[in-house]
């Protein structure tokens, strides 16, 4: 089903495209927290350890993934948004090509480098085996976890976020069995959670390419449209690349950061693993509120309406901060609530470090409401090499903190360094983002005029 976001209310059009988008994103996070869960409370506090001691890398590899195949859907959703449907099968084809060859290039170079990247992160010996047998399953997984952000990224450029979230829902269900299983009948431990993470994630792509296949022929490449097109390509590279490399730059300094952790012992790892799961968790209404409102540029871009996207991105900022806001105040006050989801009241040491962590990030939480609208309109509106540099400013305020700090003042350093990297890229990208909607609407005036 194909939404149209050039007409009617903004708030509307935002709310009903993020909220079964949120859901999804609920969804797809609870893969990373049924994992943590099963394995902490199953195999031990070393076992989840040995999972989360290289959630950063996982971050930067499926990071550039996702961020690629969002920054593919751009064109898709501009070309639909201006009625070009013969543009939009041309984009499809070209991105589909485009992500079968990444999806080689990454799993065989990541599956090589996979020993060498646990040695950077100096992962603690103890947690190594474990640790190297997950990140592993997830690298040779990669090519399912692109199959299904290129397919739900095309069905979202043209405002279907509903039927992404329907079979993420199935493929949950499922993970949580096939977790139960590998884990508890098989006993194949942590390499068991990630064969169930990355079982359900073939599953939900699939389920898209048959969706898309079957029902929703507007988007089904012809003939014609079936050809590798330089300028096509081009333009498919220039919004995707830049896109996956801030997601890949930003976590570069959480490499940095979670080396540094490594480093503290298998408590800190522990106690991290599980406040991090909590926060990326309690991230996924920002995600989806910004891809509402990239979707909402990229369509009003394609046709001509200026107003209206000042407008969404108005809105967007207003609904993600508000959330923001009441979001910290449960990090706050319920942080060690929350992580005993993964780890027994016995494991004292661990809550005290994850209820930590929440705590100092809870008092900055509304300043992802600015980073991330902001951020995802710049890149709806086509400016994605801009809005990398909101990544290289968390990369480099994370690395600066754990580098410099963490030595002095230990774990205290780790607990504020996602806060410093937030505000640090908004001081950029706010701006960024007012220059970029001036320009173009000085471009659209200037084009009216010659008219």
């Amino acid at each position: 089903m194909t939404r149209n976001m050039t007409e009617g209310r903004p708030f509307q059009l935002i709310l009903k495209f993020a909220v079964p988008l949120l859901i999804g994103n609920l969804l797809q996070q609870t893969y990373n927290i049924i994992d943590a869960a099963i394995v902490g409370r199953i195999l031990g506090t070393k076992a989840l350890a040995a999972v989360g001691a290289t959630s950063s890398v996982q971050f930067l590899v499926l990071g550039f993934c996702i961020g690629s195949c969002t920054g593919f859907g751009v064109p898709i959703a501009k070309s639909f948004g201006a009625g070009k449907l013969e543009d939009m099968r041309d984009y499809i084809f070209n991105a589909m090509v485009l992500t079968a060859g990444l999806a080689v290039v990454l799993t065989v170079s990541c599956g090589f480098l996979c020993p060498w990247i646990l040695h950077i992160l100096t992962v603690p010996g103890e947690i190594y085996r474990d640790a190297y047998e997950y990140q592993l399953v997830i690298f040779l997984g990669l090519p399912f976890t692109l199959l299904y952000n290129l397919l739900s990224s095309i069905l979202r450029s043209v405002g279907d976020s509903r039927t992404p979230f329907m079979f993420l829902a199935v493929s949950t269900v499922l993970n949580i069995g096939l977790d139960l299983f590998c884990i508890v009948v098989l006993r194949w431990g942590c390499a068991g959670a990630a064969i169930a993470t990355i079982t359900a994630q073939a599953v939900s792509g699939i389920l898209c390419l048959v969706f898309i296949w079957k029902k929703v022929t507007v988007l089904k490449p012809s003939a014609l449209n079936c050809a590798m097109k330089p300028n096509v390509a081009k333009n498919l590279l220039m919004m995707g690349v830049p896109m996956g490399l801030q997601f890949s730059i930003t976590a570069i300094g959480s490499m940095v950061m979670q080396s540094a952790n490594n480093g503290l012992g298998s408590i800190y790892v522990s106690g991290f693993t599980a406040g991090m799961r909590i926060k990326q968790f309690v991230m996924c209404p920002f995600d989806a509120i910004g891809s509402a409102v990239s979707v909402f540029c990229g369509q009003n871009l394609g046709a001509g309406k200026i107003q209206r996207i000042r407008k969404g991105i108005r809105e967007g900022l207003v609904i993600a901060v508000s959330y923001g806001m009441i979001a910290g105040l449960v990090m706050i006050f319920c942080g060690r609530t929350l992580s005993m989801l993964f780890v027994g009241k016995e494991a004292v040491e661990v809550l005290d470090a994850s209820a930590k962590y929440l705590r100092c990030i809870g008092y900055f939480f509304w300043s992802l409401g600015f980073l991330n609208i902001c951020r995802m309109s710049t890149q709806g509106l086509g400016f994605s090499g801009r809005a990398v540099f909101s990544g290289v400013a968390e990369m480099f305020a994370r690395s600066i903190v754990s580098l410099g700090f963490v030595a002095y003042y230990g774990y205290t350093a780790i607990c504020f360094a996602d806060q410093t990297a937030w505000v640090a890229a908004c001081c950029y990208i706010v701006p960024m983002c007012y220059m970029c909607v001036r320009k173009i609407a000085k471009s659209e005036a200037e084009i009216c005029a010659t008219v």
